[in-house]
């Protein structure tokens, strides 16, 4: 399978994802993004496990450590994104989340260019980039900065406008605290941009650290599974009960919502590895699908120019496709 198809079945396990966070959020409990992270780390423990006999470099002590401390700036930087999102839907929509934390798309593929440049394997790359790739890379990354910089500008606007009403304000919490909730992207977007990056750096085929995909899934499992286990202490710290995530009502949305990143992790990986600066702004384009289902499932509203946005992400991926039937059929 090639990087698109990887790509384009990472965007909508992603895109699901984003809808079944939203549902399973509580706006109301303040450990609610803890427990979509203990629910994440579950599922990714559990594949992380199950993959074990299949890594490529064989999981001893030592060669686990060592992969682990190489692939650790992406790892952490993820999981530090993802918590930070899971806490920033307790205030904003997923049409306003979403799209301004994956702009980071668009400045991982630039960061790699700069790594790939300074290490004198971009070429590599380039030399795979036809006018087809060239029109539909910049179709989407344009429609990825356009729809998070329309999203800051509406999201800004209706703040206002409830902060012109104290009792307004008090009955909707998403917009307490103004513009200053979409910190939570915008950090998201930081973090995630160094994760994706560090990603296309460590998977490349041809450039990367040699960590294969399989061993990738099982650090980051691993990782993460260490990251729930530390925010369920945290909670039981702090609560002084233990949170059940097995308990009514924490399965359906937490539960679907941690398959459906895991699902979307797997090609992912395989994605980057093949093709990461194709891969990064197009997978980082599950933005859309994640707008398209709150239209649908929640109900939240979008405007003419947020549809224009959508449009020109999907007529980039449309074409990044041709491109890549075309290069496969030469």
């Amino acid at each position: 399978m090639s990087w698109f198809i990887f790509s384009l079945i990472c965007l909508l396990g992603w895109g699901g994802a984003d809808l079944f966070y939203k549902k399973g959020t509580d706006p109301e409990d303040k450990h609610s993004h803890l427990k979509i992270a203990v629910w994440v780390g579950l599922v990714m423990g559990v594949v992380a496990l199950i993959l074990l006999p299949f890594s490529e470099t064989g999981f001893s002590p030592a060669s686990f450590f060592i992969n682990a401390v190489k692939y650790s700036p992406a790892s952490l930087a993820y999981i530090i994104s993802m918590v930070i999102g899971y806490a920033g839907l307790r205030y904003l929509e997923v049409s306003i989340v979403s799209p301004v934390q994956n702009a980071s798309g668009a400045f991982s593929m630039i960061a790699m260019m700069v790594y790939f440049a300074v290490t004198g394997t971009v070429n590599d790359d380039l030399g795979d980039f036809t006018p087809l790739n060239i029109i539909g890379t910049v179709l989407i990354v344009g429609g990825l900065v356009a729809l998070a910089v329309v999203e800051n500008s509406l999201s800004r606007k209706e703040a206002n406008a409830l902060a012109k009403t104290s009792e307004e304000k008090a009955k909707n919490r998403k917009y307490q605290f103004g513009a200053l909730a979409l910190l939570f992207p915008v950090l998201y977007c930081i973090f995630d941009t160094v994760g994706t990056a560090a990603d296309g750096i460590i998977l490349d085929e041809e450039a990367g650290l040699g960590l294969g995909e399989i061993d990738v899934l099982i650090i980051y499992g691993l990782t993460f599974l260490l990251a729930g286990i530390v925010a369920w202490i945290y909670m039981l710290i702090r609560t002084k009960k233990p949170y059940n995530p097995f308990q009514k009502g924490e399965i359906l949305n937490k539960g679907t919502a941690a398959c459906f990143e895991e699902f979307g992790q797997v090609f992912y990986v395989f994605a980057m590895a093949r093709k990461p600066m194709f891969a990064a702004p197009m997978v980082a384009s599950y933005c859309i699908v994640s707008v398209i289902l709150s239209r649908i499932f929640l109900k939240e509203k979008l405007k003419a120019s947020q549809y224009a946005c959508v449009v020109a992400v999907i007529v980039g991926i449309v074409l990044m496709g041709i491109a890549e039937g075309l290069g496969e059929a030469e």
